[in-house]
C-alpha cells in the first residue's frame, strides 16, 4: 500500500503492481470512461506527465528530447516522472482541494496540479481525474507518498501465463456495438511502432483477425506498393514459423510492459496491448448460447450468430498514434519526419 510521506497516513488499499495500460492517456472525446486500473492494482508511468506544460517553441528540440519527445508537438510536459496510478475506489483518507478542481465539462482533469490532500496533514498527494475523454484514475505524486507493507500475503505477479486466461482477452467491440476504446488506443500505439519498425514502408498482414481488424488502420497510415515488409503474430504458446516475418506483433508483459521476444532474436517487433494480442491469437467462442448434444450428420446450423461489428472499420486513436510516434527516437530519421509532418494536425 501507499502512505503519505509526511504523516504516514495510509492512502490506498493493499495492491499489486501491473504494467501501465497502453490506453492510459488516450480516451474517447466527450465520453465518460470507467476506471483505468482494475481493483487492487497500480502502475507507474516512467514518462513526465501532467502540468507544468511548456510550448515546443519555448523548449526547443534538445530539452524536449530529454523529456522523451523527439519531434515537434504543441506542448511538452515537465511534470513528475514515475507517477503512480490507481483505481479511484482504492484510494483512502484523501479529500479534494476545491480550488484545484478544474475540468472541461463533466468532472476534474487535473490541469491545476494535485487536487487531493492527505486528511492526516493536508499535504497535496494526488490528482483525481474523471472528466470526459479521460479514464477515471487517481494519480499519486511520487515524492508525496511512500510504499508500506500491507501485511497481506502478496498474490503471484502476473506473467505470460496470464495471457491464456479467457478473462484476459479484450473483445474489439463493446456491448453497445461500438468499437472498444481500448482497442482504438492499442491500434494507434501499435501503428506508431510499426511505422518506426518498417521505416514507413508497405507491409503485408497475415490473413485472419489481424488483417480483418487492423487492415484499415494500416492502409491509412502506411503506404501501398512493392517491396512490402511481412508482418506476423508471435508470442508465448505460438509455434514459430519456418520463415520469420520481417516484423512480429508480440504482446507486452502484463507486469513489466516489455515486449515478448523469441529467444536470441533481436529483429523488429511491434508490442501490442496484451489483452488485444490475446484476442487476436485466441478469439474463443463467439456464440452466447451453450450447445448441447450433437447435430445429425450432414445438418448445418444456420442460426450461429456472427461476431458484432460496427458499420465502419476499426479506427486507430489519432492521439495515441501521434504521441507514441513522437516518443520514439526513430522519428528523428528524415524518412519518418516526412511521415510525421504529413500526419501532423
Amino acid at each position: 500500500m501507499f502512505a503519505c510521506a509526511g504523516c504516514r497516513t495510509e492512502l490506498t488499499a493493499p495492491m499489486s503492481r501491473v504494467a501501465l495500460p497502453v490506453h492510459t492517456h488516450h480516451g474517447g472525446w466527450e465520453e465518460l470512461h470507467p476506471p483505468l486500473m482494475e481493483s487492487a492494482t497500480y502502475a507507474v508511468d516512467p514518462r513526465p506527465t501532467g502540468p507544468p506544460w511548456r510550448l515546443w517553441e519555448e523548449v526547443g528540440a534538445d530539452a524536449a528530447a530529454r523529456q522523451g519527445v523527439y519531434a515537434p508537438v504543441y506542448s511538452v510536459s515537465f511534470g513528475a516522472r514515475n507517477r503512480i496510478v490507481i483505481a479511484p475506489g482504492d484510494s483512502r483518507s484523501m479529500a479534494l482541494i476545491p480550488e484545484k478542481c478544474e475540468g472541461y465539462c463533466r468532472g476534474v482533469d487535473g490541469r491545476a496540479g494535485p487536487n487531493l490532500a492527505c486528511e492526516g496533514c493536508g499535504r497535496a498527494v494526488a490528482t483525481r481525474v474523471d472528466d470526459c475523454g479521460l479514464w477515471q484514475a487517481v494519480w499519486l505524486e511520487p515524492d508525496a507518498v511512500v510504499r508500506r507493507p500491507s501485511g497481506i500475503p502478496a498474490a503471484p505477479p502476473p506473467d505470460w501465463d496470464d495471457l491464456e486466461r479467457a478473462e484476459h482477452r479484450v473483445p474489439p467491440v463493446e456491448p453497445d456495438g461500438s468499437w472498444s476504446r481500448r482497442w482504438e488506443a492499442a491500434v494507434g500505439v501499435a501503428l506508431a511502432h510499426l511505422v518506426a519498425a518498417t521505416g514507413n514502408r508497405p507491409v503485408t498482414l497475415p490473413a485472419g483477425p489481424v488483417a480483418e481488424l487492423l487492415g484499415h488502420a494500416v492502409g491509412r497510415y502506411l503506404p501501398a506498393g512493392p517491396d512490402a515488409r511481412s508482418v506476423g503474430l508471435a508470442g508465448p504458446g505460438i509455434r514459430e514459423p519456418l520463415s520469420r516475418p520481417d516484423v512480429l506483433l508480440v504482446p507486452r508483459h502484463p507486469l513489466t510492459g516489455e515486449p515478448w521476444r523469441p529467444p536470441g532474436d533481436e529483429a523488429a517487433v511491434v508490442p501490442l496491448d496484451s489483452g488485444v494480442w490475446a484476442y487476436l491469437t485466441h478469439p474463443g467462442e463467439t456464440s452466447p448460447m451453450p450447445a448441447t448434444g450433437v447435430l445429425p450428420e450432414g445438418v448445418l446450423r444456420d442460426d450461429y450468430p456472427l461476431p458484432p461489428r460496427p458499420w465502419y472499420p476499426l479506427p486507430p486513436h489519432r492521439g495515441a498514434f501521434r504521441d507514441t510516434l513522437v516518443g520514439l527516437p526513430a522519428i528523428r530519421s528524415p524518412r519518418l519526419r516526412v511521415h510525421h509532418d504529413a500526419h501532423r494536425p
